[in-house]
């Protein structure tokens, strides 16, 4: 579950939909924001993880895939999405690994901004920080995942996942998410999550970002930092890449990904 809103200035209204892509690839944090409705939009990314359990141990190696898939109706709050994430060992066990999730998210609050750029009897005023951009947009979301094929150390069940998503849009091109996450509750596994990730839109085509995911779990805690890059190749089309370091307890590696995220618009305005 991972987010990179591309924005390139353009402001979100209380309708989600956008005139360009907003992805929430290649960052693992999520928007409160859906893809608006009439909008079929599929990001995917290949990945390949690498991580050391011990000095001494050798480096087990991972490759995969990342697709998902988002779309809205009956309301522009509400959006509906899926995920499967695919992962083969390519070390040790020579397995792999399947997993679907299955969730919704809902806009709960849109925080709406003054547009000072047609402030023009003072420079001041129109340069000045809006202060109710300190006050974050707020979405909820829930999801069921389960094991669909896991030769590993799947379980076959099915365990929810609850989040609360917060958005700091400080300027048009400055972007701060918050995730906080309860993932596979009810089980001996479950996991708390919190994800925050820093967006700089730069160029009008480029996102910059930093991510900084931590999963705290009965036993031990897992944290990943990542710094990636989107380039908008047009309206409805994004291409990225991102690196992250892991660490994992004892363990330390690596994650690459390379992806894009493309849409089918449909999307109609609703007059009133």
């Amino acid at each position: 579950m991972s987010t990179l809103l591309f924005f390139l200035g353009t402001p979100l209204f209380l309708a989600q939909y956008t005139e360009v892509i907003n992805s929430n690839q290649p960052g693992f944090s999520e928007s409160p924001y859906g893809v608006g409705s009439g909008i079929y939009q599929f990001e995917n990314s290949f990945f390949l993880r690498s991580i050391r359990l011990a000095p001494n141990f050798p480096m087990e190696q991972y490759g995969g895939a990342d697709l998902r898939f988002r779309t809205s109706f009956f309301s522009e709050r509400l959006e509906f999405n899926a995920q499967v994430q695919y992962q083969k060992d390519q070390v040790i066990y020579n397995g792999g690994s399947d997993q679907l999730t299955i969730g919704a998210k809902y806009l709960i609050h849109h925080q709406e901004f003054q547009d000072r750029t047609k402030e023009i009897r003072s420079w001041k005023k129109r340069n000045a920080f809006d202060s109710k951009r300190l006050i974050p947009s707020v979405g909820v979301s829930l999801g069921m995942n389960t094991d669909v094929i896991n030769e590993i150390n799947g379980s076959g069940s099915i365990t929810p996942k609850i989040g609360v998503l917060l958005q700091h849009n400080l300027s048009s091109s400055f972007t701060i998410i918050n995730n906080f996450y309860c993932d596979k509750i009810g089980t001996n596994v479950s996991e708390f999550i919190h994800i925050v990730t820093i967006t700089q839109s730069f160029q009008h085509n480029y996102s910059l970002f930093f991510e900084n995911k931590t999963v705290f779990q009965k036993n031990q805690n897992n944290t990943n930092l990542g710094l990636g890059l989107a380039y908008l190749f047009n309206k409805n089309l994004q291409i990225y890449t991102a690196g992250r370091l892991l660490f994992e307890g004892e363990a330390s590696g690596f994650y690459s990904s390379l992806g894009l995220s493309y849409r089918i618009d449909r999307h109609q305005d609703n007059y009133k």
